[in-house]
């Protein structure tokens, strides 16, 4: 079962899994280009840049996800894209709380809740970002 499968503030503990799943790959993927593009000194700083970036981005998805999910619930508003502003302004107030910076913090949480909030209007509204190809 997919993510968007799920009932919305429903088995918040599989939801959570698929985004810290997600998470977890897109932390790999990212710590994978940032060692080629930067290349550490040794294999050690290279393991710690690997770990810090997909624990970073594992642990965004699962905040993102738990998030979304219990606002569902407590807000009895399931369905409401607002739900996933709240938990992508929460992963995004995570991510300023790593960095010290309430900056970084502030504007992470308005674009991580502003494209959270797109993402749910765009699935519900039925928007494609690209066409089917004509054969």
């Amino acid at each position: 079962m997919g993510y968007w499968d799920l009932q919305e503030g429903k088995d918040c503990i599989e939801k959570t899994w698929i985004t810290t799943k997600l998470g977890t790959a897109l932390g790999l993927v990212g710590s994978a280009y940032h060692i080629v593009a930067f290349q550490p000194d040794s294999a050690v700083a290279a393991l710690q840049r690997a770990t810090n970036g997909t624990v970073t981005m594992a642990a965004l998805g699962a905040v993102f996800g738990i998030t979304t999910c219990l606002s569902a619930q407590a807000r009895d508003a399931p369905e409401d894209p607002f739900n996933y502003f709240i938990g992508g302004c929460a992963s995004g107030a995570l991510l300023g709380a790593k960095t010290h910076s309430v900056v970084t913090g502030t504007s992470a949480c308005l674009g991580l809740g502003v494209l959270a909030f797109f993402t749910k209007v765009g699935k519900v509204e039925g928007w494609k970002l690209s066409t089917e190809p004509k054969l």
